[in-house]
């Protein structure tokens, strides 16, 4: 692997392509208030929650239908001009900057439920709707859908980039729940891939190459997604630990003697006194693991005796339940403003995070190499992780002005992305590619890989207009 310069945080070569007034009147004319090339509505659809940054698109289509998503397409490809697609801006990879300019297609007033299919437990939803809203909105039915990345992004986001989060280590990630999908390809067209069974050996299976594409090869405007009946009881416990490793070999163990845990998070100590500054909470300020357990009422008691005893075996204390949803929703909702506390806690900074996936086995090793690294480095920095899975994130909580800070974080990611791979691991457990990962796809997969995954980019959008510049360079 390559060691990373000091411009390692740029971009890609930047060639923005033209984008004629004759693209940008046929747009007004097709869309009328429904096409911004408003400023203040550009720059935010130009940017996400990453450190990346880019000139912003040159108009903004708020897409209503698969129509509007399929006639904007058609009207840029006339014109060679590339299309990004933006759902709710969460992304953390770059995944929405124009960095070959454009036109941002935003489907977040795409966000209807289309259909419920309770008994056989799918759900049609348009991209635009969020996670948060489709559980409000399925709540009625009994059922739920699991898949929680922490922040609120919408479905079709969460499938391009093959989200997971938070609940992945008892229910999958977008990879296993997605089942089918409508999708505008580069040339406009409507195509429809998988159906609502569960499985299929009809060709080759496009629904599993779309998700996780990033929207390089095309437009998802309806997906059918699996649904879970909702546990006959829920606790989650909150455990501190003396030590990160006391931690880290809980969950292992955990794992390993099969033990359903439906949620198991890592937060250091760092984390903690910034979610407690945040949040106005009191939790001891030390490495915590935050656990969720489905199941029925003896089912849930069972697996909860079990990891406290592990737990104890290991130094952990504080064990602390909470059962009502309340409780609960205090204790998740700390959690998943954990990038915000730490990034409110220096303020002016940008959080440059990192996404690594390792097996089980080699957690501990790659977790506490890397804390000692990031401990010596002397930039400040934040740890969770849904360790469950073996997937962490540290956030090296930078200023955005000052090079040498940065260059010494993307150091320490290049680090920790190495050592993931010598153990078997993966650059990204949930982010995707983007942009910041493009050099690490090629040492994880290498050249073979990425000239294949070239092979059918190219095939499928010959005039590389679907958000170019992302996952790899055409």
């Amino acid at each position: 692997m390559n060691a990373p310069t000091a411009a390692a945080h740029l971009l890609p070569d930047i060639k923005l392509r033209d984008v004629p007034q004759a693209l940008i009147d046929a747009l007004q004319a097709r869309f009328g208030v429904q096409c911004s090339l408003a400023q203040a509505v550009r720059e935010q659809h130009g940017r996400d929650e990453g450190s990346l940054q880019a000139p912003p698109p040159s108009a903004v289509v708020f897409a209503q239908s698969t129509q509007d998503v399929a006639d904007a397409v058609k009207l840029a490809s006339q014109y060679d001009v590339p299309v990004i697609p933006y759902g709710a801006g969460s992304s953390l990879e770059g995944h929405l900057l124009a960095v070959q300019g454009g036109i941002s297609i935003d489907v977040s007033r795409m966000n209807q439920v289309l259909s419920v299919n309770a008994e056989d437990l799918t759900v049609t939803v348009q991209p635009g709707i969020t996670r948060k809203q489709l559980n409000d909105a399925i709540k009625d039915t009994g059922l739920f859908f699991p898949i929680d990345p922490g922040a609120d992004a919408s479905i079709g986001g969460m499938s391009a980039t093959r989200a997971s989060g938070t609940n992945a280590v008892r229910y999958g990630t977008m990879r296993e729940n997605v089942l089918a999908l409508q999708v505008v390809t580069a040339s406009g067209e409507v195509i429809h891939t998988g159906t609502r069974a569960k499985k299929s050996s009809a060709g080759y299976d496009l629904t599993r190459l779309l998700v996780g594409s990033e929207g390089t090869l095309g437009i998802m405007t309806e997906i059918t997604v699996r649904l879970y009946p909702l546990p006959e009881a829920v606790s989650a416990a909150i455990c501190s630990f003396p030590s990160i490793e006391a931690a880290v070999h809980t969950v292992i163990q955990t794992i390993q003697l099969g033990v359903p845990i439906a949620r198991v998070e890592l937060i250091d100590h760092h984390t903690v006194r910034m979610v407690n500054a945040h949040s106005k909470l009191t939790l001891r300020e030390e490495p915590m693991l935050l656990m969720e357990f489905h199941g029925s009422p003896a089912g849930v008691k069972e697996q909860a005796e079990t990891v406290q005893d592990i737990a104890t075996e290991f130094g952990g204390q504080a064990f602390e339940w909470a059962s009502t949803p309340e409780e609960r929703t205090r204790l998740w909702t700390a959690r998943h403003n954990a990038y915000f506390a730490a990034v409110q806690s220096r303020p002016g900074c940008r959080a440059i995070s990192t996404d690594t996936c390792v097996p089980i086995s080699r957690l501990a090793d790659c977790l506490l190499e890397s804390v000692d690294e990031v401990e010596a480095s002397g930039i400040p920095y934040f740890l969770v992780g849904h360790v469950g899975d073996g997937n962490f994130h540290f956030g090296y909580l930078i200023d955005p002005n000052d090079a040498d800070e940065r260059n010494r974080a993307e150091q320490l990611n290049h680090q920790l992305v190495a050592r993931a791979l010598s153990m078997g691991g993966t650059c990204t457990g949930e982010h995707g590619v983007g942009i910041h990962k493009m050099g690490f796809l090629l040492d994880e997969t290498g050249a073979g890989a990425v000239d294949m995954m070239r092979a059918i980019k190219r095939a499928l959008d010959p005039k590389n207009i679907l958000n170019p510049g992302k996952i790899f360079v055409v």
